[in-house]
């Protein structure tokens, strides 16, 4: 009798101490679980939730970045991925790793795999025309989202920021700033031929020219070189040291994004001539380009492209297409807006993956 009441005490405190266990890995997983949403929550991450009249449980949304290998393609993808699962639907990656036939490969396995909504992000504007009428076929709408494709492609609609008006607002800063004063400009570009880009560019120039012919009634656009930097900060870097040997007398740098610029800022550091020389972004609103303008006077401005909103409405829009609807714009763009010293601190987020 003896023995078996030491048993049956010996059971009791091994079932409480289990008991105790459990309920210790219950509020951990929870406290977890809520420390992962307000991380995704400070980044901006979290995805919002999309009226919609159809259940979206089971529904599948399939999207191809151009490679994850950046901040901005790392938060367009948690900001598409966050969106879709909040709202119940499964989201299915691919990354075309910087590589058309990967890129066109990985979008034809999105398309075997039944995805509802095809998010596609182009490498190249021209090569993924074929793939979008093989998703057509199929019976899947096709969003561009933030690069652009042929007109000759089968989509519903580009989502983008507004490249040339917010070029436009950064070249007019730059022209006002500037006044009578003679600017020798260096254009850095991500790569010849993007579309985007290009757009970028010529909101820059536009934006330029406007100002200066509205407040002296002439032009001076002294653009003295233009370099490519591949879309990297090792490319910035180095185009900015060549730049600043071929052409010393340089006091402006412009830019078709933020990341073309942040690696020729060492260049210009280590050259000394961080008080020599303004720098003008016609995009994105990076958060390291945000915290230079708020603490220097060489980053003046950038303009916003905001990968986690082209990121929501982008699962905005293939909602609504499941929900019937078909009256889109072939071109949906977030609101232009310029970010300077005067107004940084409303956009700067330390803790957002961009």
């Amino acid at each position: 009798m003896k023995t078996l009441k030491i048993e049956s005490s010996i059971q009791k405190r091994l079932f409480q101490l289990l008991f105790m266990v459990l309920i210790f890995n219950f509020y951990s997983c929870a406290e977890q679980l809520a420390d992962s949403e307000s991380s995704a929550e400070a980044a901006g991450t979290s995805g919002d939730v999309i009226e919609s009249e159809i259940d979206l449980r089971g529904k599948k949304i399939g999207y191809c970045s151009p490679t994850l290998n950046a901040p901005y393609y790392q938060a367009l993808w948690q900001s598409i991925k966050a969106t879709s699962e909040k709202n119940g639907m499964e989201f299915i990656s691919a990354d075309g790793q910087n590589d058309i036939s990967k890129q066109i490969a990985a979008v034809e396995d999105l398309i075997t795999k039944g995805v509802d909504a095809l998010l596609l992000n182009p490498i190249d504007p021209e090569a993924l025309v074929g793939v979008t009428k093989m998703a057509k076929t199929a019976g899947i709408p096709v969003f561009i989202i933030d690069g652009s494709i042929n007109p000759s492609a089968e989509y519903v609609t580009t989502i983008q920021a507004n490249n040339l008006a917010n070029g436009k607002l950064a070249g007019e800063w730059l022209a006002k700033k500037f006044g009578k004063q003679q600017m020798n400009i260096a254009l850095l570009s991500g790569n010849a031929g993007n579309p985007v880009g290009l757009k970028r560019k010529q909101g820059l120039m536009l934006g330029i020219t406007d100002e200066q012919l509205r407040t002296q009634g002439k032009i001076n656009l002294n653009v003295k070189t233009q370099a490519y930097t591949e879309w990297s900060y090792a490319g910035g870097l180095k185009a900015m040291e060549d730049i600043l040997v071929a052409h010393p007398d340089i006091n402006v740098v412009i830019t078709e994004s933020d990341v073309c610029v942040l690696g020729a800022i060492k260049a210009i550091a280590q050259a000394g001539k961080t008080d020599d020389i303004l720098i003008v972004a016609g995009a994105d609103g990076q958060k390291e380009a945000i915290k230079y303008i708020m603490e220097t006077d060489f980053y003046g401005c950038t303009a916003m492209n905001s990968p986690v909103q082209i990121g929501k409405n982008a699962v905005k829009y293939a909602v609504q297409y499941m929900n019937g609807k078909r009256d889109f714009d072939k071109n949906s763009y977030t609101a232009p807006l310029l970010i300077t010293k005067e107004n940084a601190a409303n956009y700067y987020n330390p803790e957002a993956i961009f």
